[in-house]
């Protein structure tokens, strides 16, 4: 979660700059789910697009790790009810 920490301490040091509000206009699309222009990231410096990079590939192991919790969830249920006694299932 490193580029994740340095995206947030970005943007609060400076929420005004360009980059903070690129960072977060794209953080916003990613936790809602909406688009996202592409050109904007292409506009910024280098290393604010590596982070902006980063922050992507960091979200996406977020989001697969958050899957992976839901079907582990889902997966102790099934078993909770599999090993219930029959009274309680009812």
């Amino acid at each position: 979660m490193l580029a994740i920490k340095k995206a947030r301490k970005l943007i609060e040091k400076s929420p005004e700059s360009p980059t903070a509000r690129t960072l977060s206009a794209l953080i916003i699309a990613l936790e809602t789910e909406q688009s996202f222009p592409l050109k904007t990231l292409y506009q910024l410096k280098l290393d604010d697009f590596d982070l902006a990079m980063d922050v992507l590939k960091e979200w996406r192991l977020d989001r697969y790790y958050m899957s992976k919790v839901r079907l582990m969830d889902a997966s102790l249920v099934v078993e909770e009810l599999r090993t219930a006694p029959p009274a309680a299932a009812q």
